[in-house]
């Protein structure tokens, strides 16, 4: 007998979604709370995540009513736990009695003990294995292939909630713009003649030499007449300062202790982003910004944005491809498609 599916038969007055990861994994989430609201628009949807992510919830308030910090698990690397939290965070969400808990951090073999804590009347989510079906309980069987954006909704298409698209946001507010302005980092810089080089990532062991960023980002200015913006935090200072003293065309080092709406507001404007395979990938991917993005170590086919026409990804974890770089960087600055000849891998990935 047909069974509806479960969103369209709770019709949940509240919903709580658990994704405890960083910048990019949070905004691969997107399409799926996107769907979520569209298929619940009355619901109070909270978000449990890393306590960097209540910034994530501000920027995309559309979709999520409320940011609860996650105060650590033993088996996921992402925090140290704050072990004098979690009776006091666990307690509080099983008194709240959310109608719905979701559990969008990944296959569940660690993520689904921690959502059934919750104490929710329901719970949905991926697993390994056999589908779980039962009147209150709900896991599919964790996609192992495919972007992450598209597995993330294929979950929330099978819990009934169609997809209003599979593209990525970044909206800026007002905020964003004044920050950006106040930095006094873009006094010189005129919108749409510049090119933005992030060289960190996260994760150092990520990153393309400071060489061969400097090499390309100094053909590119001579090439298309653009000026070389270096992006990235405080803490990448360092990264910055490095490839500016190899380029022989002066910089914009623009990392400094600013908000990342800020720093997409610099982004906004570029005519393109050279990065590592890092947060601010998606980012572009957010603001429709052309990109080229340099993959070493994590699955491209899961990472790469979904556009492989506007973001080129370059497998090079041998730092052996600058001119494979500089190839496509000239193709979207020029409007016109690369060669499909290629030393390694399949189309669409270089």
């Amino acid at each position: 007998m047909y069974r509806r599916p479960l969103l369209q038969r709770l019709d949940p007055p509240s919903v709580i979604v658990f994704r405890a990861l960083h910048l990019g994994d949070m905004l691969c989430t997107v399409p799926a709370l996107r769907a979520l609201r569209a298929a619940v628009p009355r619901a109070h949807i909270a978000l449990v995540g890393l306590p960097w992510a209540q910034q994530f919830a501000d920027r995309f308030s559309a979709y999520v009513d409320e940011f609860i910090a996650f105060p650590g698990h033993p088996l996921l690397p992402e925090q140290p736990v704050r072990h004098d939290a979690l009776a006091r965070f666990y307690n509080s969400l099983c008194t709240r009695q959310f109608a719905l808990a979701l559990q969008l951090h990944g296959s569940g073999d660690v993520s689904n003990d921690i959502v059934s804590g919750f104490g929710a009347q329901a719970m949905a989510g991926f697993c390994r294995g056999a589908p779980v079906v039962r009147d209150r309980t709900v896991l599919f069987p964790y996609p192992e292939i495919g972007a992450e954006p598209e597995r993330l909704l294929s979950l929330m298409e099978q819990l009934g909630a169609p997809s209003t698209g599979v593209h990525l946001e970044f909206p800026l507010s007002r905020d964003d713009e004044d920050e950006w302005r106040a930095s006094g980092l873009g006094a010189s810089l005129t919108p749409g003649a510049y090119l933005c080089i992030h060289p960190g990532a996260r994760k150092r062991d990520k990153c393309w030499p400071a060489a061969l960023f400097a090499k390309v980002g100094d053909r590119l200015a001579a090439e298309f007449g653009l000026k070389v913006v270096l992006t990235g935090s405080a803490e990448e200072a360092d990264l910055t300062a490095d490839v500016a003293s190899r380029m022989h065309h002066p910089p914009v080092d623009a990392a400094a202790p600013i908000s990342i709406g800020a720093m997409a507001v610099l982004m906004r404007d570029a005519r393109l982003l050279l990065c590592n395979d890092t947060g601010v990938s998606h980012i572009a991917a957010g603001l429709r910004l052309k990109s080229i993005v340099v993959f070493s170590k994590a699955d491209i086919a899961r990472w790469a944005p979904l556009d492989r026409h506007t973001h080129r990804c370059i497998w090079d974890p041998g730092a052996e491809r600058a001119q494979v770089v500089l190839q496509h960087a000239r193709a979207l600055l020029a409007g016109t498609a690369p060669s499909r000849q290629r030393s390694v891998g399949m189309w669409p990935y270089w």
